[in-house]
């Protein structure tokens, strides 16, 4: 198989978001479903996609219910940048990332470095980089690798933990 190519040549590569000042970089999993009774009516995300440019803020939950429209946006956003597919995301993960946000005190967007990964991209991921795990909940949709310009990494890998949605990478 060969190896994905980027869709731009100017995007990051590994080496470059390390280097990235006030950046935090964590892998966020979520495996089983979870119900945040704390979280607002009313939810919305900022992303930036690194890998392709691409950025949006979408309310993806409102009026008591997630938006079908906005989570197809979402969708999108967050596909497999090597080879354009596409899956669905988890809303448990987006509320994840909301609530994280916000206790956080943030509202910069999320830079997103890997959010769905499609089967043959993991696999060749992992035959370049052991940490890669073999059923890695990218494949479901289920995590995301995200920086939150301004924050440390300690500090946002914390509280990510002390939500108790899954596990965190840094």
């Amino acid at each position: 198989m060969l190896p994905p190519q980027r869709k731009r040549s100017d995007s990051p590569g590994r080496r470059d978001v390390l280097r990235l000042g006030g950046a935090a970089m964590l892998g966020l999993l979520f495996a089983p479903r979870r119900a945040f009774a704390s979280v607002p009516a009313a939810r919305s995300l900022s992303f930036y996609c690194l890998h392709t440019g691409e950025a949006g803020t979408i309310e993806y939950f409102a009026g008591g219910r997630y938006q079908p429209d906005a989570l197809h946006e979402v969708n999108h956003l967050l596909r497999d940048h090597y080879t354009d597919e596409v899956k669905e995301i988890d809303p448990d993960l987006l509320d994840l990332l909301f609530v994280l946000r916000e206790g956080m005190s943030s509202h910069a967007p999320f830079h997103v470095l890997s959010g769905y990964r499609s089967p043959e991209t993991n696999a060749w991921k992992r035959e370049h980089d052991s940490s890669v795990a073999l059923h890695s909940f990218h494949i479901q949709g289920q995590a995301i690798d995200v920086l939150l310009p301004g924050r440390d990494i300690r500090q946002l890998g914390r509280a990510a933990l002390a939500l108790g949605g899954g596990g965190v990478g840094l």
